[in-house]
């Protein structure tokens, strides 16, 4: 039995994983991440920071990415549902702008693997839930940047979750076309 299944989505390089979760009377156990069984996918990256947030229904953290330090992020709910998206914003790509979306929950165990050169973000759909990543650049502060959430031009499809919580922040940040971000990755 493998023990990833790698789905790839309408974007060159998205995918989202399945692990394998053995399970009897006692819980379960699965890998969550298996360098070689990635390598074989062709998702070779070398991760080297791991994130985790709570957030309660409604809470929208996005659409982020790094403007000199572009992060690959492999993304999983521990706990709850969340909505996760990802946005190309690389150069030469013929999805630029386009999106893709998935459900994330502890019940379903999916991972999303997001290249280099996307924006990223997430919405918490259920009560609360709990939120973690690997990533493959180090976080720079001064280094942040984002596309606003609501942006008409990408126009996500975001679920319906009552009231939209965002950071100061994620409240300033500018449209794709006017956020003039481009990767050349």
């Amino acid at each position: 039995m493998e023990k990833f299944n790698f789905i790839k989505t309408e974007i060159n390089g998205v995918y989202i994983i399945e692990p394998t979760a053995y399970g009897d009377e006692r819980g379960y156990f699965m890998e969550t991440y298996n360098e070689c069984e990635f390598k074989k996918a062709g998702l070779d990256y070398t991760f080297v920071q791991d994130n985790q947030s709570s957030s309660r229904r409604g809470v929208l953290r996005g659409l982020h990415f790094q403007k000199k330090y572009p992060q690959a992020k492999l993304v999983r709910a521990l706990k709850g549902e969340v909505y996760d998206v990802a946005v190309d914003l690389r150069k030469n790509s013929e999805t630029y702008g386009k999106w893709v979306g998935v459900f994330l929950s502890e019940e379903n165990k999916r991972q999303f693997m997001i290249p280099r050169g996307f924006a990223h973000g997430f919405v918490v759909v259920s009560d609360t839930a709990e939120f973690a990543y690997k990533c493959d650049e180090f976080y720079h502060p001064e280094d942040e940047g984002g596309i606003m959430w609501n942006d008409p031009e990408i126009c996500v499809k975001w679920p319906a979750v009552g009231e939209i919580i965002l950071s100061e922040k994620d409240k300033k940040h500018s449209l794709l076309k006017d956020s003039k971000i481009v990767f050349e990755v």
